[in-house]
């Protein structure tokens, strides 16, 4: 089983990288949004979180967008494989849903630890001190992050019927998701309802718990938050499988 992991992992990485504009987007995008904001904002605001204003950080927007860039990767690849047959093919190997899907997760953590490696080299030669974070923890709140809201990527790819669909679908999902984050607005602003919505969305937990990590009060202030991540990567992934479709 680990091999055919693993294989499959390989052949999809090559198929990944022969693509120049997915890789570009991937990539350069959230440094382009980093980049620009921030020369725009003034280094000295970058990161600014005030209990005053919106807590707006370019970097922790810069990351959250290359959580969503893999989801969104992730859904596209996957409804293109089930639209041209590829999983229908794939049905007859020995290889389950949770390795299909397993091996993409893979790629897009490996591209989102590339991402913001190049994130921290952008903000020391363009925006020095932009990026004076603990780093380690800041890269393991990004992983736990991006594989909380992949497992929603995982439900969404799991059913979009095709390619032509699923752009359209997992914007619907993610853009709200992105402007109930916390990140441009405090939270306790909203009413009670919708506000007890944000704290089921994976984007929530991650914006508050890479902020944490950022201000410095670290991941034993954010500790519900890694728990809410946690389990939403459960939930999803259990259920992912039940309802993925081959064709």
């Amino acid at each position: 089983m680990l091999k055919g992991f693993w294989k499959l992992t390989w052949v999809e990485t090559k198929v990944f990288i022969r693509e120049p504009m997915g890789v570009i987007a991937t990539l350069g995008f959230p440094v382009l949004i980093f980049v620009v904001l921030g020369r725009m904002l003034g280094t000295g605001q970058v990161g600014a979180v005030s209990s005053q204003e919106p807590p707006f950080n370019v970097p922790v927007l810069a990351a959250l967008v290359i959580a969503v860039n893999a989801v969104i990767s992730l859904v596209a690849i996957i409804s293109i494989y089930r639209e041209g047959g590829i999983l229908k093919r794939l049905r007859a190997t020995p290889l389950s849903p949770v390795t299909i899907l397993g091996s993409q997760v893979v790629i897009k953590l490996a591209f989102t630890v590339i991402s913001l490696a190049l994130l921290v080299l952008a903000g020391r030669q363009f925006l020095p001190g932009a990026m004076d974070v603990n780093l380690v923890s800041f890269t393991l709140a990004l992983v736990l992050g991006t594989l909380s809201i992949l497992s929603l990527g995982f439900l969404i790819a799991s059913v979009v019927p095709t390619a032509r669909f699923a752009q359209p679908i997992t914007a619907a999902f993610l853009y709200p998701m992105i402007a109930l984050s916390g990140l441009f607005f405090p939270l306790d602003q909203l009413p009670p309802t919708m506000w007890a919505l944000t704290q089921v969305l994976p984007t929530t937990h991650a914006v508050s718990l890479m902020l944490g990590v950022w201000e410095g009060s670290g991941w034993g202030a954010h500790w519900g938050n890694a728990l809410a991540l946690l389990a939403i990567l459960g939930a999803c992934t259990a259920l992912s499988p039940r309802v993925f479709r081959w064709e």
